[in-house]
């Protein structure tokens, strides 16, 4: 590399490190072509890119935007994209992290539960964000023909599941109803310590998130980790009902296809 090249390598290296805030812009000016008007750009860079952050964070996390409140949201916002800034230019994209950013911030250690409605609310972004399925799953005959060890079920891009001590998806729903008494099942979950499974599933383009019973958390989880259907079955156990399973999720469109394991 030659002396200019290294110059402008140099030069770019310093401005990132600047709108990361890891050098003073005072000492990155010196690094510019146009050190004051680097300095305008800057600020109005900063200023922007927390107004962005907020934005797309509050489209993502609406339901952790209202159990925060607004200025708490601005500043965790603000705080997350200088910590993890996007690495992608796609800036919905952005945001998977967060929780984990919230799990460990001390100010919301008194609000466990924060940590996991995040989680929940970035499944049903990405679920949304997800591929469409097939018309029509295929393979289904597979079920009549072949042993279940034999079998994978594929669920619809997007599915997930979200486990939690506390009633997320309760959580989630109260925030999403009009009636003037919508958080008294919340109050009522927490008073007896209820914990939940969460399922997401986007239903036509809507994400959406229902609480399961654990043998049908443990059933549905074992098909997202790939499994065969005879170890998703075992999973579920003696209390999991394959069949009632088997007519809803093809009623909801959760299920792409039935596909042979090669052996």
């Amino acid at each position: 590399m030659d002396a200019a090249l290294h110059k402008e390598a140099l030069r770019q290296q310093m401005l990132l490190r600047a709108l990361w805030r890891d050098a003073r812009p005072a000492v990155v000016a010196g690094w510019m072509r146009d050190g004051t008007r680097f300095e305008r750009g800057l600020q109005a860079y900063r200023a922007n890119a927390g107004a962005l952050a907020e934005r797309a964070l509050a489209a993502a996390f609406p339901t952790l935007l209202q159990l925060v409140g607004g200025d708490a949201f601005a500043a965790l916002a603000r705080a997350f994209w200088q910590k993890r800034p996007p690495a992608r230019g796609d800036i919905g994209e952005w945001g998977a992290a967060l929780a984990d950013f919230v799990a460990d911030d001390e100010q919301l250690a008194d609000e466990p539960y924060l940590a996991d409605v995040a989680r929940l609310e970035w499944a049903l972004h990405r679920a949304e964000r997800a591929a469409d399925r097939p018309a029509q799953p295929t393979g289904l005959q597979r079920l009549a023909e072949d042993e279940p060890s034999a079998l994978r079920i594929v669920l619809r891009p997007g599915t997930a599941l979200v486990a939690s001590a506390a009633p997320i998806v309760t959580i989630w729903q109260a925030h999403r109803s009009d009636d003037p008494d919508r958080f008294a099942p919340v109050r009522a979950a927490f008073a007896a310590g209820v914990g939940e499974n969460a399922l997401v599933l986007r239903r036509g383009w809507k994400a959406d998130a229902s609480a399961v019973a654990a043998p049908v958390a443990r059933f549905t989880g074992a098909l997202l980790a790939g499994h065969a259907l005879d170890v998703a079955l075992a999973d579920g156990g003696a209390d999991f009902d394959f069949e009632t399973w088997l007519i809803g999720a093809l009623q909801d469109g959760a299920i792409v296809g039935i596909e042979e394991i090669s052996r």
